[in-house]
């Protein structure tokens, strides 16, 4: 090889080390594959997972720069400047790829806890609009930086033209060639192991190359066209049959199993529906209160001797709690609809808590500390619409505690929250009429700690900088710290209720929409494992008679809410609560919780069983006996809703205009 070639070479080696390097740091600031963050539940946290990735990440990184290089040699043709040959390497291959990083990171730039689209889109309230609002001026800047790169690149050439020093490529095929060529051999046979490694296979997808290398591989072996593959997360054992593939649809009684789960499925029928409430002449008020990311345990948890929530214990003792209520999906936006219209995965237009009591002449206030239109939740229940006052974080703007202009982490103190409560509702006259009125505060959310929140519990707030696994102890400390303050103001409407004259002619129920895991497992956050962590929430009536140790899921509390205004029993469902993350058509995993909180838990992804009771886990084919019929009563669930699901869509179609 001359010496040219040889700078050739180095100058791609050069390119390729300094972009790997680049972008595994991005890699690792936002995904934490190594560390952990929040949201972050996949580390690669053995020397095997370590080793792979390595392998994957390097092995497809080369690969790309390779072709490039090979790519760009031929434009350039036999005859060639070295200097500009190089410099374009390094432009268009450092710069270029330094381009599209920023344009993936920077659309992730607040969210250090994504780990897809898919949950950029829950965090964002199922809008990626609301994921570019956070890089409006972040991307501008790019635009700018990259004119100016244009110009600066135009003047380079020019003067590395002027000095004419061409030369000619010699015959014959570079080794660089046999390179490519085995690392692109090597690449699939990499990708198959790595597939088989659920937390090397989501590390490696998050790299820019490796990523491009599986698509192109699960495009390659999709033969039957159905999104499955030898490739995909889900690998097809049917690849020459559309209609079986992970995730398909189980249509009962066809005789085939089309999922590969449980056999074919036996619809046993949907779940019994509430009917539209006939509440009494003389009808309470109803206060709703949702604790953003609050946990059951927050009942019985004590932080340096002190109670962390006494008023909720307080109206617990005093009326019903439900010591097995669970968030169905663990995130905010399903979680709400599912309070609010007491189905699974509702629709607008569909019943909810808002039509019924305003078709029962109640008066409607709204007053929270997120916006609303998050992810269409008022829409699909018809909050705005059926409100008669209506106060969020969007129509308080200019109290919201953090400066960020994304609806996912919009934030108002629930004193700003209260006062206008005050100003808007603190006239008793008014309160003649039943009144409906839903407050949600949002203290309890990540950062867990905002200006002017108080120590309530003898603790010292982590900064969000501060927050981390090393620091575990001071993260619980702090969320149990938000927690208190939100209870606080959970006495605070009771006190304003009193001042009122209403608080005997009120039922106030207080729930979670979802609970938050604080580094027990070395995760923190919420909506990524089924587990009681990120699950189980506190539903407290302080009406008393209602108490239940079945287990009951958010979308199961609006006919309980409805009887104890008066309307009719809620019905009888001895039907498990279902839980899964992701959507009910492709979720990343599935859960029921069954009698005394026990839980069963199918990851989708591996196939891996888990039993809440007894802690075993084991892949779904390996299993027989008892825990075989426990695991098919999950997928039998599964496949219920799905099929609940499906007619719904079906009759909505048939009756659409």
């Amino acid at each position: 090889m001359t010496r040219k070639g040889q700078g050739d070479l180095l100058t791609l080696l050069l390119a390729a080390v300094a972009t790997l390097l680049i972008e595994m740091a991005l890699v690792e600031r936002k995904f934490a594959l190594f560390g952990g963050g929040f949201g972050q539940s996949q580390t690669l946290d053995t020397p095997a997972e370590t080793v792979l990735f390595l392998l994957g990440a390097v092995g497809a990184h080369a690969l790309l720069f390779g072709l490039f290089f090979l790519l760009l040699r031929r434009l350039h043709g036999r005859e060639y400047d070295p200097l500009i040959f190089r410099f374009n390497l390094l432009f268009f291959g450092v710069a270029g790829f330094l381009v599209a990083l920023t344009a993936k990171f920077e659309l992730l730039s607040y969210f250090s806890d994504a780990v897809s689209f898919q949950l950029i889109r829950n965090l964002g309230g199922g809008s990626l609009f609301d994921a570019f609002l956070f890089v409006l001026n972040e991307g501008a800047l790019m635009l700018i930086g990259l004119g100016g790169a244009l110009i600066l690149y135009g003047i380079v050439v020019v003067r590395l033209r002027r000095r004419g020093n061409r030369t000619l490529l010699p015959a014959g095929r570079s080794p660089l060639r046999w390179a490519v060529l085995a690392l692109a051999v090597a690449m699939p046979v990499i990708a198959a192991q790595a597939n088989g490694v659920p937390d090397a296979r989501d590390g490696l997808r998050r790299m820019t190359a490796y990523g491009l290398v599986n698509r192109l591989l699960e495009q390659l072996t999709d033969f039957d066209r159905d999104g499955y593959s030898w490739y995909s997360a889900q690998i097809d054992r049917h690849p020459f049959d559309a209609s079986r593939h992970p995730l398909a649809l189980d249509i009962p009684g066809n005789g085939i199993d089309e999922d590969g789960f449980g056999g074919d499925f036996v619809f046993t029928g949907a779940d019994p529906a509430t009917p539209a409430p006939k509440l009494p002449a003389k009808r309470k008020h109803l206060v709703v209160i949702v604790l953003e990311s609050t946990r059951a345990d927050a009942l019985t948890q004590r932080v340096n001797g002190r109670p962390v929530a006494p008023n909720l214990a307080a109206l617990a003792r005093a009326g019903s709690s439900f010591p097995h209520a669970y968030s169905h999906v663990g995130f905010t936006t399903a979680s709400l609809k599912s309070l609010f219209s007491g189905a699974l995965d509702p629709r607008v237009g569909d019943p909810s808590l808002f039509s019924d009591l305003k078709a029962n002449g109640y008066r409607i206030g709204v007053f929270s500390g997120q916006p609303e239109s998050f992810g269409d939740i008022s829409a699909v229940v018809g909050m705005r619409k059926a409100a008669d006052i209506f106060v969020d974080a969007e129509t308080l703007a200019h109290e919201r505690a953090f400066g960020f202009a994304a609806k996912g982490s919009l934030l108002v103190d629930e004193t700003k929250i209260l006062a206008e409560f005050d100003r808007r509702m603190g006239d008793p006259g008014p309160w003649a009429q039943p009144t409906f009125v839903y407050f949600n505060f949002q203290s309890p959310h990540f950062p867990y700690h905002h200006p002017g929140m108080p120590d309530m519990l003898g603790v010292d707030p982590l900064p969000r900088g501060d927050i981390s696994a090393a620091n575990a102890r001071g993260v619980q400390q702090t969320y149990w710290n938000a927690v208190a303050y939100a209870d606080s103001q959970i006495g605070a409407v009771v006190a304003r209720l009193k001042a009122l004259g209403a608080w005997d002619d009120t039922v106030l129920m207080v729930t979670g929409d979802h609970g938050e895991a604080l580094f027990e497992n070395g995760f923190l956050g919420h909506g990524h494992v089924i587990e009681p962590a990120q699950t189980h929430i506190p539903f407290v009536l302080n009406v008393p008679g209602l108490s239940s140790d079945r287990p009951l899921g958010l979308s199961g509390m609006r006919s309980i809410l409805l009887q104890a205004l008066g309307g009719a029993p809620a019905p009888d469902n001895d039907a498990p609560v279902f839980l899964h993350i992701g959507a009910v058509d492709t979720p990343a995993a599935i859960g029921i919780v069954e009698p005394g909180g026990v839980f069963t838990t199918l990851a989708l992804g591996t196939e891996e069983m888990w039993f809440s009771d007894s802690g075993r886990r084991a892949r779904y084919g390996d299993l027989n006996g008892a825990d075989k019929a426990r695991a098919d009563r999950l997928v039998n669930e599964w496949a219920r809703q799905r099929w609940m699901r499906h007619l719904a869509t079906r009759e909505a179609a048939r009756n659409a205009p």
